[in-house]
């Protein structure tokens, strides 16, 4: 897979345990380009399904990376966090060839240390999914939190008495609390216009952007 002179971004994905298959599947779903690489035959057959550029990889050292084309994705994820030498290795492999953005995941806080040091973004997606579950049921009127960066998350807001029969003019969201509104459902409609002259309704469902404390704010204002 050569690297196109577009906008797009092409991913890679390296390892398709359940995170991996999940993270492709996801991608595919979205037509992204994608690449994906795994030992397994049964595995690289099943991701065919979604993607032409599927290989199987019997070793996964810098010179067999390369006959894949792997560097030619502007963001590759490697999904090897059980095998922790594996997981290094190959991210290692992966940077020295070029890889714009390189994210790896990690089991450990120690894993994590030594990938954030050869230059890897990481993620941790048992601790991050637990981390976002305890929120979701910490404030009830939050949920679907989806986490920009360490700071900045896109949430869902259930509105109350205290926003319905209010414009979004009156509301002044943006004013009082620093949060976006990025779009309104309710049941099966959503609108991301959303004129200042809307009125908020019962069972609206409003989507946010903003700081995360921000977004708690507002969400215990409402619940008040």
């Amino acid at each position: 897979m050569a690297r196109k002179q577009t906008e797009a971004m092409s991913y890679g994905i390296i390892g398709l345990g359940r995170f991996g298959s999940a993270l492709a599947a996801t991608l595919a779903e979205a037509d992204k380009e994608l690449m994906v690489l795994d030992r397994s035959e049964e595995k690289i057959r099943q991701a065919r399904n979604y993607t032409e550029h599927a290989y199987v990889v019997k070793d996964l050292q810098k010179e067999t990376l390369r006959e894949t084309g792997i560097q030619n994705c502007d963001v590759v994820v490697v999904c090897i966090g059980d095998k922790v030498d594996v997981s290094i290795l190959t991210t290692l492999n992966v940077i020295n060839l070029g890889v714009p953005q390189v994210v790896a995941k990690a089991n450990s806080p120690e894993q994590g240390e030594i990938l954030e040091k050869i230059g890897a973004q990481v993620v941790y997606p048992e601790r991050d999914m637990a981390v976002r579950l305890a929120r979701r049921l910490i404030s009830k009127r939050i949920f679907n939190l989806f986490e920009l960066d360490q700071n900045v998350d896109i949430s869902e807001i259930k509105t109350t008495r205290k926003l319905t029969g209010q414009s979004v003019r009156d509301a002044q969201l943006r004013n009082r609390y620093g949060i976006n509104i990025i779009a309104i459902t309710r049941g099966g409609w959503l609108t991301t216009d959303v004129s200042p002259d809307y009125v908020f309704q019962d069972e609206d469902t409003v989507i946010v952007i903003g700081e995360r404390e921000k977004i708690k704010r507002l969400a215990d204002d409402l619940a008040r």
